[in-house]
């Protein structure tokens, strides 16, 4: 993959990228919607990734090609929004002129990879953390994977107007092989959790648009939860610092739908606290458990998931997988399923589970899903240019 860059770089531009940079796809095991309420999530990265090669330009002047849709883009990224994926990328510059690391004379890019868009597995900030790894590179900067996670952060979140959190570029930054990271989002404290799970990703083939709709919706409803609750507790500034301890006084506080929002997000913060130590002990199948509860309180009070999630959710826990649940925010996109950890017969299991949820979804739908196995990967590298 990291070779289809550099040739469609060579291929459009007549040149040899100078550098290329990759960084992950994730998925989140637990933690939905709490990321920009100030809460917890816990995430890992997956071992699709997205790759930019990068070459010298024209000062000014961003010319940008991806393999996904082969046309060539050429803008000002100083002026204006750039429409679709290449926006990002320009955001990406933007914020490393603002850093003074931003190459001077303009940038070549191009883009490959295999994360899916749309699928909720954080296409978006693998291409934002790869560009600000690429191009950083190429001016000469020396960034560390924080800063970089704070660049593909600010691009997406103020360049292209998508009011996410932090998780999907932290984890992009600094994931470590073989672990999850909990990422306490209020403060960007992270701490890598050794996961021993075996894991299978469910691609519904179902996309979403984040940036145009129902993210933005819940997030105002999250604020405007924030906005009442301080009459009762002042000091509040975060949805997720609500005391779970406290959720009856919550109800009577807040009308619909805000109640619903509220309590799915005090109430996945203390989950994912929990499965982090669940997971960091071993206990996978209470760690499963909490998935499921995960998932009915997306559907049930944050109103995020779509029939194809539940359905590949039902028939998992049917087919006796130890959890499951909807990742990168719902409405479309994909389900984890845990089926087990090292113990022996998890290889059938798998089968069994994945054969299960192919019968279920082609029943509802008449086609299958595309299902991997998912295994922690490592965070955004530098790439050998071919």
């Amino acid at each position: 993959m990291r070779h289809r860059a550099s040739a469609l770089f060579r291929s459009t531009f007549g040149a040899r990228a100078r550098v290329a940079a990759s960084a992950p796809g994730r998925v989140n095991l637990i933690g939905e919607h709490t990321d920009y309420n100030g809460g917890p999530v816990l995430p890992v990265a997956l071992a699709l990734r997205t790759t930019v090669a990068a070459g010298p330009g024209t000062a000014g002047v961003l010319e940008l090609t991806s393999e996904r849709d082969g046309r060539l883009a050429r803008v000002d990224y100083k002026e204006g929004r750039p429409a679709g994926w290449v926006a990002y990328v320009a955001g990406v510059v933007r914020e490393l002129a603002a850093l003074g690391a931003a190459p001077a004379h303009g940038a070549r890019v191009a883009v490959a990879g295999d994360v899916p868009v749309g699928a909720g597995l954080a296409s978006s900030a693998a291409l934002t953390v790869a560009a600000a790894k690429a191009l950083a590179t190429l001016a000469g900067a020396r960034l560390t994977a924080r800063q970089l996670a704070g660049i593909a952060y600010r691009a997406e979140h103020d360049h292209v107007g998508v009011r996410c959190g932090i998780m999907d570029q932290t984890i992009a930054a600094l994931a470590r092989p073989g672990h999850a990271l909990l990422i306490e989002c209020a403060s960007a404290a992270t701490r890598a959790v050794p996961f021993r799970g075996r894991l299978l990703l469910v691609d519904t083939g179902v996309r979403h648009d984040l940036a145009a709709g129902a993210l933005n919706a819940r997030r105002a409803e999250c604020e405007a939860a924030v906005a009442r609750l301080r009459l009762e507790l002042p000091e509040l500034f975060w949805l997720a610092s609500w005391p779970v301890t406290w959720l009856a006084r919550l109800k009577q506080a807040l009308p619909q739908p805000l109640r619903s929002r509220a309590v799915h997000v005090v109430g996945e913060t203390a989950r994912t606290r929990f499965a982090a130590q669940l997971l960091a002990q071993g206990r996978l199948k209470r760690f499963g458990e909490l998935l499921y509860e995960s998932h009915e309180s997306c559907r049930r009070l944050y109103e995020c998931s779509a029939p194809e999630l539940d359905t590949v959710v039902a028939a998992a826990r049917r087919a006796g997988a130890l959890g499951a649940r909807l990742t990168g925010a719902g409405w479309g996109g994909a389900v984890i399923v845990l089926v087990g950890g090292r113990e022996a017969g998890v290889a059938r299991r798998e089968a069994r589970v994945a054969a299960a949820i192919k019968r279920a979804f082609a029943k509802h739908y008449g086609r299958e899903p595309a299902i991997t196995a998912a295994k922690p990967s490592a965070g955004v590298r530098r790439e050998p240019v071919g």
